[in-house]
């Protein structure tokens, strides 16, 4: 546990207090104080598993004395009906801690298979999967750590760590010559992307000499002509409406990277259960 984030810790805490506000009251007018209890985490299909520490750490969260164990590796696929943890400690805690741990569990390891399978269907291309900030508010850091589980990069964590000059600035500048000057003028060091919605956005970016180009919404032919132009002077990156069925086509065209909202926005959760043995 205490090798997580302060970020993640402080989400389980929130978790907690959320789930258990006074107390649990149903498993503490039913179960014995001193009951003990053992118990499995359980795949309930088949796809890539992540989170398995942060629900160790909800355990840990909720009482020490529970002893939880992991059965399969961070970002390993796991089969249907295949154990990935087991549990022993008191049969309170263990109630009590179960909902928000599964909560974390699924959540995470459906945006990691999400992600390997985008993953998967670029493999021998060039092109990196990337999430967007399409997360949970609260839960961006947990999002983002199952992306890189499922086989996939961050891109930008929010608002402070990159420049990325999109439709509403370039408008309200009035070019992207003006919105690039102005964010240079800033002097802030970080890397610039811009948006570039044609053909001509992308030679005027590259003739200011930004670092990376969003292709925003492409045709095939237009992505790989805007491959052609910039010709390695730039990192260019795919978006707009990706999905497994077009994914490889896309990483086809030579763009470097291919940024997908719905690894995290629309990734279903992932199936698991926790049955207890005795």
């Amino acid at each position: 546990m205490n090798n997580l984030h302060p970020d993640i810790l402080e989400a389980i805490r929130r978790a907690l207090v959320e789930d258990i506000g006074s107390g649990d009251a149903t498993s503490n007018s039913i179960i014995p104080p001193e009951a003990q209890m053992t118990g499995q985490i359980i795949a309930k299909q088949t796809g890539v598993i992540a989170g398995l520490d942060v629900a160790g750490a909800v355990c840990e969260a909720v009482d020490a004395k529970i002893e939880f164990r992991q059965k399969a590796e961070e970002g390993a696929k796991v089969e249907n009906r295949q154990i990935v943890a087991t549990l022993d400690g008191p049969a309170r805690s263990l109630l009590t801690a179960e909902r928000t741990a599964l909560n974390f569990l699924g959540r995470m390891s459906g945006i990691a298979t999400l992600t390997r399978q985008f993953v998967d269907a670029v493999a021998g291309t060039k092109a990196a999967i990337l999430d967007t900030r399409k997360t949970v508010p609260g839960l961006r850091i947990l999002d983002k750590l199952a992306v890189l589980r499922g086989g996939g990069q961050n891109h930008r964590i929010g608002l402070y760590d990159m420049i990325l000059i999109k439709d509403n600035h370039i408008d309200f500048a009035g070019s992207i010559s003006e919105a690039v000057i102005r964010a240079r003028a800033a002097a802030s060091g970080l890397q610039i992307e811009v948006e570039a919605r044609t053909l001509e956005h992308v030679r005027e970016s590259l003739s200011l000499g930004v670092e990376r180009i969003l292709l925003d919404n492409m045709s095939l032919d237009m992505m790989r002509e805007a491959v052609q132009i910039t010709s390695g002077r730039a990192k260019l990156e795919a978006s707009g409406n990706v999905s497994l069925e077009t994914a490889r086509a896309i990483a086809e065209t030579g763009v470097d990277y291919i940024s997908i909202g719905a690894l995290t926005h629309s990734a279903k959760v992932f199936d698991v259960s926790l049955d207890f043995v005795r």
